[in-house]
């Protein structure tokens, strides 16, 4: 089912604790639309996967540096560690990342324990089986390549990259990482048509 508004979203979300699983291609608009959520859902938690960033120095170790954002640079079994943490309940501390510096940050994420939707961020969590299991509904974000493009490209610029640099890694590994994800999409229990 495509949705268009965030009441359509919203009322897509079962009731009672539950994780809302947030997917899409870089540059797509899950931060925007996790955002939305958190503000009309009652007690709402936001658990990015972007805290699943493996360090850079392991990406140097293992020759993945230039490839940063494909899926076997990240931290899965972290990742699915935490999750199941957030499933049995209890308060539960999670990285954050830090865009300036593309590092996670431990314990910058805490989802509480009364969170009634804790509202999961990310690319791959379709692609994922492991972390598509423990998803009680998904979402996958969707918009125009252009605009897409348009956005990823400037957020690499104000996050330090050269307007040159920041397109040629939208068009490289970005763009590598979107196909990846796009093929996923029709796993997603709804998708979200986002306009430009």
């Amino acid at each position: 089912m495509i949705l268009r508004s965030l009441a359509e979203v919203v009322e897509a979300i079962p009731s009672g604790r539950c994780l809302v699983g947030i997917a899409g291609a870089p540059g797509a608009g899950k931060s925007t639309v996790a955002e939305a959520l958190l503000a009309a859902l009652p007690s709402a938690a936001l658990l990015p996967m972007d805290g699943f960033h493996l360090p850079q120095s392991r990406l140097v170790e293992l020759g993945r540096r230039e490839r940063m954002g494909a899926p076997d640079t990240f931290d899965v079994d972290g990742f699915v560690a935490t999750l199941v943490r957030v499933r049995a309940g209890g308060t539960v501390s999670a990285p954050g990342f830090d865009r300036e510096i593309e590092e996670s940050v431990p314990g910058q994420v805490t989802v509480p324990a009364d969170a009634r939707a804790v509202v999961v961020e990310g690319n791959y969590l379709l692609h994922w089986p492991a972390v598509r299991e423990l998803l009680d509904v998904t979402f996958f974000v969707d918009v125009d390549h252009d605009v897409r493009l348009e956005r990823l490209t400037a957020r690499h610029v104000r996050f330090g990259k050269t307007p040159d640099a920041a397109r040629d890694w939208s068009l490289g590994p970005d763009e590598r990482n979107a196909l990846l994800v796009a093929e996923t999409a029709g796993l997603a229990d709804h998708v979200i048509r986002l306009a430009g």
